[in-house]
């Protein structure tokens, strides 16, 4: 699959710079899905998430000429993406806007958030009381993550909300598998420490 990805790749690429402009739609239709998961999970917006997917796109178009191979253009767009939503994220919170996505509610862009982002709780769904509870706890989840640096918060997110492995996270964040181990282990320690100061968890609980 990898060796099928790269020919892709390399095919368009290459009539791209043959003067095919078209031939850019391939990419669009091989990382679109891909690079909306990316941005959503950062932002937790399909609106931002979509501009960003756009803008990243508009991009690449302009700068593809001039692309040097160092990387996959998978891994290429990856990043021009993470810096944009890096960017659309700061501005968001300069404008007093946070994150919309809780991580307790399945709101993901497929209507699951994930195993890992659920509460182990009774189905009381209609229960006014445990809504509330609800949201207290997904703001607080929310909060907690924000108050990452960016670095641990991008990893966390990355890997607990898009459920990407170590290596491609990797790829993704241009480091070393060891350091986006070294980055979980302490963004889920900053994790714990807020959400135990918060009430949320008690102290020495664990966020798996």
């Amino acid at each position: 699959m990898e060796q099928e990805q790269k020919t892709r790749e390399e095919a368009i690429l290459k009539a791209f710079l043959s003067g095919d402009d078209a031939a850019f739609d391939g990419l669009i239709g091989m990382y679109s899905a891909k690079l909306y998961k990316v941005a959503y999970a950062l932002l937790g917006s399909r609106q931002d998430a979509e501009e960003v997917v756009q803008d990243t796109f508009l991009r690449a178009y302009r700068a593809l000429r001039t692309f040097r191979g160092e990387s996959s253009l998978e891994t290429w767009l990856h990043r021009i993406a993470l810096n944009l939503a890096r960017n659309k994220y700061h501005w968001n919170h300069r404008r007093g806007s946070g994150l919309n996505v809780s991580l307790t509610a399945g709101d993901g862009p497929d209507g699951d958030s994930g195993a890992e982002n659920e509460q182990d709780v009774p189905d009381r769904r209609m229960e006014p009381d445990l809504v509330l509870e609800q949201n207290e706890i997904g703001t607080n989840i929310m909060k907690a993550l924000n108050s990452l640096p960016d670095n641990l918060r991008e990893t966390m997110l990355l890997r607990h909300v898009n459920d990407m492995p170590y290596e491609l996270i990797a790829q993704k964040l241009d480091c070393k598998v060891g350091t986006v181990k070294s980055r979980l282990s302490r963004g889920r320690e900053m994790l714990r420490d807020y959400l135990a100061a918060a009430g949320i968890l008690p102290s020495g609980g664990g966020v798996q």
